[in-house]
């Protein structure tokens, strides 16, 4: 896949795309441009049938941070308003990938970037990322909706109205990100994550994202219902006799070869 933007950069390698925020200077604040350059890349590798796995990254030191605060200066409200929805969709974009969307927070994560990182399936971030919602600081409201549904009422209030930093450790804790370890070791990671999940199979991968999705926004038994039409896909795609085949390999084990 060859795409150019100007503010995001996206690369594939072995089924896996990158799609980096990629304005360093400017700390990969999101500005207009880059809404509309996240939105068209994501939308890119959903299409792709080639790519399994999505990785969100931020070019230098910190993930993201924010908004563009600056762009805004001087401009109308319909403007604002347009450049809200414009990043709106970009994030759901990300939550409605077919494919995992994993977001390596190496550093800070602020306001907007918060909701790209939150947008992905999950985090994997290194000691030295942070998370900080300062949307009520600068006079905006945003970010409540998903980080309400991962942390709770209480505390998405607390941070929402206070726009305090949360540290990597305190964030693993509330659920912010699923996994933190050491600057040094977050590549690692990454690549044992990467590998784990192009070892499942990718049409029940799609499918088990799209149940838990949304599950999470349905009753339990609507729920279910969503899990049995996903296994009637399956079954009509004859991926599941390829998984039962790899499974009995598996449990041959060197024993039972021997006779």
């Amino acid at each position: 896949m060859q795409k150019t933007y100007e503010t995001v950069a996206l690369t594939t390698e072995n089924a896996v795309a990158t799609i980096l925020l990629n304005r360093p200077d400017k700390r990969n604040a999101l500005n207009y441009q880059m809404c509309l350059d996240l939105l068209d890349a994501v939308r890119a590798v959903d299409a792709d049938d080639s790519i399994r796995l999505v990785l969100v990254r931020g070019a230098g030191p910190t993930f993201c941070a924010g908004a563009d605060v600056a762009e805004r200066k001087g401009v109308s409200t319909e403007w604002l308003r347009n450049r809200r929805m414009r990043a709106f969709a970009a994030y759901d974009a990300l939550q409605d990938c077919g494919k995992p969307c994993i977001a390596v927070a190496h550093g800070p994560v602020i306001g907007s970037g918060a909701e790209i990182a939150t947008a992905c399936d999950f985090v994997l971030a290194s000691d030295l990322a942070s998370f900080r919602y300062p949307e009520t600081v600068r006079g905006s409201v945003g970010a409540g909706q998903r980080l309400l549904r991962i942390v709770g009422k209480a505390m998405a209030k607390e941070l929402l109205f206070t726009g305090r930093t949360i540290p990597a450790a305190e964030a693993l804790r509330i659920g912010l990100v699923n996994r933190v370890v050491p600057m040094a070791e977050l590549e690692g990671l990454v690549a044992e994550t990467v590998q784990q999940i192009l070892g499942s199979f990718p049409l029940s991968v799609s499918l088990m994202k799209r149940c838990i999705d949304w599950g999470a926004e349905s009753d339990l038994r609507t729920g279910m219902a969503y899990e049995r039409l996903a296994i009637d896909r399956l079954l009509a795609t004859g991926e599941w006799k390829q998984g039962v085949d790899n499974f009995i390999t598996e449990m041959a084990t060197p024993r039972d070869r021997k006779g």
